[in-house]
């Protein structure tokens, strides 16, 4: 999970050009287990950008180098926030989609971002009770 949080913390920053903090891990899937002496990599991509806050999506594929097999391990997604230089919430840049597949990311990344929303707000209408 750590790893997974650095990998997708990086892309953030690449398109902020800033520092990033992690706000929300919004879900993390595993479908198999790495093994021992597997080989893993993390692919993260920038799904969506809002004003300050930004929602990566980081896939684990983990490769046995003897047989070359490769497995999609787990995915997440998770949500960071650019930071200016006095540690305060900074705009970021707008994502220019380009292709399908960005813009189907994209909108998947929006239904998520609105559902965050609307758990906040219900946390926020219904304190926790002692």
């Amino acid at each position: 999970m750590k790893i997974v949080d650095e990998a997708g913390g990086i892309c953030a920053m690449r398109h902020a050009q800033r520092l990033v903090v992690t706000v929300a891990i919004d879900s993390m899937t595993f479908y198999s287990p790495v093994h021992v002496g597997d080989v893993v990599a993390f692919h993260a991509s920038l799904n969506w950008v809002g004003r300050t806050s930004m929602e990566v999506g980081v896939r684990v594929v983990a490769e046995n180098p003897v047989t070359g097999q490769r497995k999609h391990t787990n995915t997440a997604y998770l949500v960071y926030v650019a930071l200016d230089e006095t540690g305060q919430p900074a705009t970021v840049p707008p994502l220019i989609l380009e292709t399908d597949e960005e813009r189907r990311r994209w909108a998947e990344a929006e239904q998520r971002q609105q559902r965050r929303l609307e758990r906040k707000k219900q946390k926020v209408d219904k304190p926790e009770q002692d």
